[in-house]
């Protein structure tokens, strides 16, 4: 007699030429992961060829009733890690049936940014590091924190081990190989500063693909976590108090940076950014005055400030690219909920498109 393990594993490439293909979306919330799968006859992995298909918008706040479906359009393809085999993770974006982007496809926007020309010959190259929390289920609680009650102080937990100090490492190491095997270029992982709080970085990926990746990412974390019984949650600031906050800091480099001399392009980059920092924080994700207050290595919110190897400016420029005269810089103000499809594209326009 088979187990359900047995089933669920089942490598189906002996049996058949057929295909699951995971058919992933961003919901109505701009934060939430929907999916649902397909057959196909056969593996593909050029997504223009995998059919067009539809669901129910007025289910994940994106239609209304009486005019709810909605076609998903899919872009880019990785292997499934759950499923295994020939199977597919497909990351799609959203339509209206008359081929118009519904407000809160945000992909649509960003490929329009990163196909311009001039963006085109920059190169731009993304290295995102997503913070998130492991709760426990039924008291949306911190994983390893005693319910109703708080651990020591911070200090101890980042990147540590140990089984007082490191809660969840299971998670994170199963969805470290997931995301290796899925083909995300995933670049590493850590604990944070607050226990419970865990951070992977994807990249560094050339435009549009940082965000695609990123957001396959967290569909398998949110998956991985869904068969461990613990809850995900991407809150910029999930415990008040004298607890360090979570984001999405975004790594950034053009080609001109990239090139001897480098270091002025960056310069007069941060200043573009400097002088949109209103948009730039009304965009990069909700609830994050909480975060950043001036503490807790964040600047706050109203105030746009940068400097080398510093964890309290707005933008900081490492040690390494003031010394080699070109390289990248870290914008450490996207809210760890943030659109990556948002951020990343509006980077981009700012430092390479816009003409202040």
């Amino acid at each position: 007699m088979s187990s359900l393990s047995d089933l669920i594993n089942l490598n189906l490439c002996d049996y058949t030429d057929k295909v699951i293909a995971e058919y992933i979306w961003v919901g109505g919330s701009g934060k939430d992961v929907r999916s649902k799968a397909r057959t196909i006859s056969e593996y593909v992995s050029d997504p223009s060829k995998l059919p067009k298909w539809n669901y129910d918008g007025s289910s994940t706040g994106q239609a209304p009733g009486e005019d709810s479906e909605v076609i998903l359009s899919p872009q880019a393809i990785f292997r499934d890690p759950f499923r295994r085999g020939n199977n597919i993770l497909v990351i799609c974006d959203s339509y209206t049936p008359a081929g118009e982007p519904i407000p809160t496809n945000k992909r649509h926007a960003a490929a329009k940014i990163f196909s311009h020309p001039d963006v085109v010959a920059e190169e731009p190259w993304y290295g995102i590091e997503q913070e998130y929390t492991l709760l426990q289920k039924d008291v949306k609680w911190p994983v390893g924190w005693p319910i109703g009650g708080f651990p020591g102080p911070q200090g101890p937990y980042y990147c540590s081990a140990g089984a007082d100090k490191t809660f969840g490492r299971d998670i994170v190491d199963a969805h470290y190989k997931a995301c290796l095997y899925a083909g995300v270029n995933i670049s590493g992982i850590n604990g944070e500063v607050m226990p419970g709080q865990w951070e992977f970085q994807v990249g560094p990926s050339v435009g549009i693909s940082a965000a695609d990746e990123l957001w396959v990412a967290r569909y398998i974390l949110e998956r991985i976590t869904e068969i461990a019984g613990v809850v995900l949650s991407f809150d910029p600031k999930p415990i008040p108090g004298d607890w360090n906050g979570a984001g999405a800091h975004t790594n950034y480099s053009t080609k001109s940076m990239r090139k001897e001399g480098g270091y002025e392009v960056i310069k007069k980059a941060i200043e573009k950014l400097g002088l949109r920092h209103k948009e730039h924080i009304a965009a990069y994700g909700e609830g994050n005055e909480r975060r950043l207050t001036g503490r807790h290595e964040t600047a706050d919110i109203n105030t746009f400030l940068w400097g080398v190897a510093n964890r309290g400016a707005s933008i900081r420029v490492g040690r390494d690219t003031e010394k080699s005269g070109k390289g990248y810089f870290e914008d450490r103000r996207p809210a760890s909920n943030m659109d990556p499809y948002t951020v990343t594209s509006m980077i981009a326009e700012t430092t390479i498109l816009w003409k202040p």
